[in-house]
């Protein structure tokens, strides 16, 4: 192997293998998938060491990937529960899976998780430090935070969250921005803690070029978080998130120099009117990396039901530009979600990432809906079950209610338009009663 990362093996013109498995999947040719890795605007994370990975690739030109977010915490720590949502989530097709673990035997459940999963693994090796060193957040040293970086990046780990934008500089700009919701990312408000408390810089941007190497060692990608996201639609496009958001531009850059593969994370809560805005403002300072996006959630009085107010606008956004969603389950803001929803926040996700396809007109993307339409027309039940994303779903509401006319359904019966259209086309009488 002469090659450390995907990215410095396209600049050298060498087709990896998982080059070729994602020029498959995606039907682009091998040599316009080489450029775009090379360039930075599409990425392959596949760390070395994953060797149950199915790689899949995230960026200009390729389907949009989702993400589900699981892991144990304090108060739900039955490492079983989770391992059942990694079974589920692979079942439905995530192309992702980041362990958020922070209690525990997290590194256990990390090198299973990594041995079983085809799907990509990300971490936040931010939020392992506290239980991984066993020291409290005052004692840890910057030294010891890239010790979790290492530790992650030898287990598999194909990306990290790494919050290296809220630096002094973007610091003093959220304290100017006085916002409503303050910081609302775990990882970030627990780097600006230990900033303020320390007097220090933030490590990860003060080690940057250390923690660059660590990465393109094992060929991490490194996912640059955004500590100062807006958590509510009040906050978003303020002075805080964009300050940071150009200091990522420009880490964006660092690591490009150094061969390693990077995607810019987006904002979380968005009013829809500012989404593309963002987007289109993301992709320039950021010089095309993939963006990769948690909602953004459109309004903040839904809880319950933050699914659909994330897919609102995780359609939105990857329909103008961005290519990775986050999922959101009905329990975001409330609890840690169960299977129902994890399952609940997968589907709605991968229907926006879907619809995004569509508006952008990937090739192929509409052959699935034309096929549902086309079996809608002639009422065939079966087919229609096979196109949909949740057959299981889709046959027990048809079964729950069944017509007493199979080519219908119990909501319209002998009323049904298709049925209707079909005999008169078909040289038939309509006969209702």
């Amino acid at each position: 192997m002469n090659y450390h990362t995907q990215m410095e093996a396209a600049r050298k013109k060498i087709l990896t293998k998982e080059m070729e498995i994602v020029s498959q999947k995606e039907g682009m040719d091998t040599e316009l998938l080489m450029e775009r890795v090379s360039a930075g605007r599409i990425v392959i994370p596949a760390n070395r060491l994953h060797t149950s990975l199915s790689p899949e690739g995230i960026g200009e030109g390729l389907k949009t990937k989702i993400n589900v977010n699981l892991g144990v915490s304090g108060d739900c720590a039955d490492y079983e529960k989770e391992f059942e949502k990694v079974r589920l989530s692979l079942a439905f097709g995530a192309e992702a899976i980041m362990d958020l673990s922070n209690y525990g035997k997290t590194n256990t459940f990390r090198r299973q998780l990594i041995e079983y999963s085809k799907a990509m693994i990300g971490t936040v090796p931010m939020y392992d430090a506290i239980g991984y060193l066993e020291k409290d957040l005052m004692d840890i040293s910057a030294k010891d935070f890239l010790r979790v970086v290492e530790a992650h990046a030898k287990q598999g780990v194909d990306f990290m969250t790494i919050h290296a934008g809220i630096n002094k500089r973007a610091v003093e700009t959220f304290k100017a921005s006085h916002r409503l919701t303050n910081i609302v990312s775990r990882g970030g408000s627990l780097l600006f803690a230990w900033m303020e408390m320390t007097g220090n810089e933030n490590p990860f941007y003060e080690y940057y070029d250390e923690v660059l190497a660590l990465l393109r060692e094992y060929d991490v990608t490194i996912s640059l978080g955004d500590a100062l996201r807006p958590g509510s639609i009040h906050d978003s496009t303020d002075a805080g998130q964009l300050g940071e958001l150009i200091e990522l531009g420009q880490l964006t850059l660092r690591a490009w120099e150094k061969d390693v593969q990077v995607v810019v994370e987006g904002p979380g809560h968005m009013a829809i009117n500012e989404i593309a805005a963002n987007m289109t403002l993301q992709k320039r300072l950021c010089h095309g990396a993939p963006f990769y996006v948690l909602g953004p959630l459109v309004t903040d009085i839904a809880p319950g039901y933050d699914h659909i107010t994330s897919a609102i606008g995780g359609a939105i956004a990857a329909a103008n530009g961005a290519d990775f969603l986050c999922y959101v389950t009905p329990a975001e803001h409330l609890r840690l979600p169960d299977l129902s929803d994890v399952k609940e926040g997968i589907m709605a996700t991968k229907i926006a990432a879907h619809a995004a396809d569509i508006a952008k007109g990937l090739p192929g993307a509409r052959e699935q809906d034309n096929r549902m339409s086309d079996a809608r027309r002639r009422i065939d039940w079966e087919e229609m079950f096979a196109c949909a994303l949740d057959s299981k779903k889709a046959r027990e509401y048809f079964e729950s209610a069944p017509p007493s006319d199979k080519h219908s359904c119990s909501m319209c019966g002998k009323m049904c338009a298709m049925r209707t259209t079909n005999k008169i086309l078909n040289g038939e009488k309509v006969e209702i009663l």
